[in-house]
């Protein structure tokens, strides 16, 4: 897959405007329904509030809702949207809840508001940048062992623990569209004596990224 903007974890936030509290939330999603079961678990924690508002993105379908819940139209749901597409962050979720303070904040201040919000739960949510990967079974002598980790450490590889058997039997990440290097430095280190076991595709993080 190409590179994927998005969460490694739930976010959230809190701030107060002129009296009003904004209550910011965020999570990785992978589909409408998990979107929407999100919102819906956001929506029960303040049942008492008068507005909830969100916005999510998905790779699936390339589908993307807001919604402003009853605030002035463009104030809320798409500043929320705004912030996902600006950042390029996709298959996430961003929800505010706000409990009105008896002081009106005006169409600016509420854009201001839910901006504020919504971007301080995503930050809180660590954003990062991931790509598609391989995971590879290596099986190798002992004295290879600290030779092998340290140099494809060096070169990025994403190195697992070993397991010390008869061998050592070491897994190790790689980005797809490193395989054919990665396969390359095994066989030249060890002099082609390491046995590769190509597995399944994997996730790899590639580094928080610093957005808002």
């Amino acid at each position: 897959m190409p590179e994927l903007i998005t969460l490694t974890r739930e976010g959230s936030s809190r701030i107060e405007i002129k009296q009003s509290v904004f209550i910011g939330s965020s999570k990785r999603v992978s589909s409408k329904e998990e979107a929407e079961e999100f919102i819906k678990h956001e929506k029960s924690l303040y049942p008492d509030a008068k507005h909830c508002c969100y916005a999510w993105r998905l790779r699936q379908g390339n589908l993307s809702k807001s919604t402003d819940d009853g605030e002035p139209s463009g104030t809320a749901g798409m500043p929320l949207l705004s912030l996902l597409q600006n950042s390029e962050m996709i298959d996430c979720a961003v929800c505010v809840t706000r409990y009105f303070g008896g002081i009106l904040l005006g169409k600016g201040g509420l854009v201001r508001a839910y901006t504020e919000a919504g971007k301080a739960a995503l930050a809180d949510g660590m954003p990062a940048s991931f790509r598609s990967g391989i995971t590879y079974q290596v099986l190798m002598d002992y004295p290879l062992y600290d030779r092998f980790v340290r140099e494809a450490t060096a070169r990025g590889f994403d190195v697992g623990e070993g397991v010390f058997g008869q061998k050592v039997d070491l897994a190790v990440r790689v980005k797809e569209e490193d395989a054919g290097l990665f396969e390359d430095f095994a066989t030249d280190i060890s002099s082609g004596r390491a046995i590769l076991t190509k597995g399944e595709k994997c996730e790899m993080n590639g580094g928080i990224l610093d957005l808002f």
